[in-house]
């Protein structure tokens, strides 16, 4: 379906249809494939595509398998599937495993913790915590999550999130991880902040946003209207000259369905603004409308944002 999105648009170039013959004639089950997608966008009402290159050049004939190969063949389907479910939904099994609280898609959720910290839970998050000894830790391990920490100068607050530790007393603040990268956003306090392989720790003021970078431990420091951090709380999504793809990431933990951008030129347009995550599909509309994108609902479990 990636293949035939990127045929349609305008910008296909000689290159994209050398490598989509290519990839298309190496094997079989690519082939079957490839008419699979042509007969899904059949099925959705669509136009069929006038250009030979979105035909499939060739049809197989399916001979029927004997009753005793048949079912052979669909209990090694349904082991096939099992292993990819559990490849797919083991790590974040795991993560809910070691969680003490944790969400699902689209899920918010409030905590207050044993020393009167209360936590908000973005959708797919979890957080671990440990207060033995008179400590006060907790580890992000997925997600995101606002602090409203309890002032406490005898026990300072940690948060611990992939290489970055946040210490404070009395403090609000949010931190976000995404697989390249962690943010830290400060609206109320003070707060000090240790990066992993980084010589000194810093402190940060309200308004203060930074990002490191989780493969080269990158610090880039900006500044945001504490307003407006955290605005996920409210339902509301703000994001200031990033690109459409990051967009989306963000968009997929409140949406069931899988989000594709097979298209590079689309997914790497720089957008600013505010977006409704009550409502995920017109937060994409709402994305993509500006550049000529669209939004193709394959199914309720896939969406594909494309500019045709």
């Amino acid at each position: 379906m990636d293949w035939f999105l990127r045929l349609r648009e305008p910008s296909c170039s000689p290159n994209d249809q050398r490598d989509f013959n290519l990839w298309r004639d190496r094997s079989p089950a690519h082939r079957d494939a490839w008419m699979k997608a042509c007969k899904t966008w059949d099925l959705m009402g669509e136009a069929k595509p006038v250009d030979d290159r979105l035909q499939p050049r060739a049809t197989r004939t399916t001979v029927p398998l004997p009753r005793r190969r048949r079912a052979w063949g669909v209990s090694v389907a349904l082991a096939l599937a099992a292993c990819l479910v559990l490849a797919l939904a083991g790590p974040s099994l795991l993560l809910h495993y070691q969680a003490d609280f944790a969400t699902a898609t689209a899920e918010l959720r409030k905590v207050t913790l044993e020393d009167g910290t209360t936590v908000e839970l973005g959708p797919r998050s979890a957080v671990d915590t440990d207060f033995a000894n008179g400590t006060r830790n907790v580890t992000l391990l997925e997600g995101e999550a606002f602090f409203d920490v309890k002032h406490d100068p005898t026990r300072p607050f940690v948060v611990n999130a992939a290489g970055v530790k946040v210490t404070v007393l009395g403090t609000a603040f949010d931190v976000r991880m995404k697989p390249e990268d962690t943010t830290v956003d400060l609206v109320r306090g003070l707060v000090g902040l240790t990066v992993e392989g980084a010589a000194h720790p810093f402190e940060l003021s309200p308004g203060d946003s930074v990002v490191i970078g989780r493969g080269d431990g990158r610090i880039s420091r900006s500044r945001t209207a504490p307003e407006d951090m955290a605005a996920w709380r409210h339902g509301r999504l703000f994001v200031n000259d990033v690109t459409i793809a990051s967009v989306v990431e963000e968009l997929q933990r409140y949406h069931p369905a899988w989000i594709s951008i097979p298209s590079n030129d689309l997914a790497h347009r720089r957008v600013t603004g505010l977006y409704d995550l009550s409502n995920p599909d017109r937060a994409l509309e709402a994305l993509v409308q500006p550049y000529g994108g669209k939004i193709h609902r394959i199914s309720p479990y896939l969406r594909v944002l494309a500019l045709f």
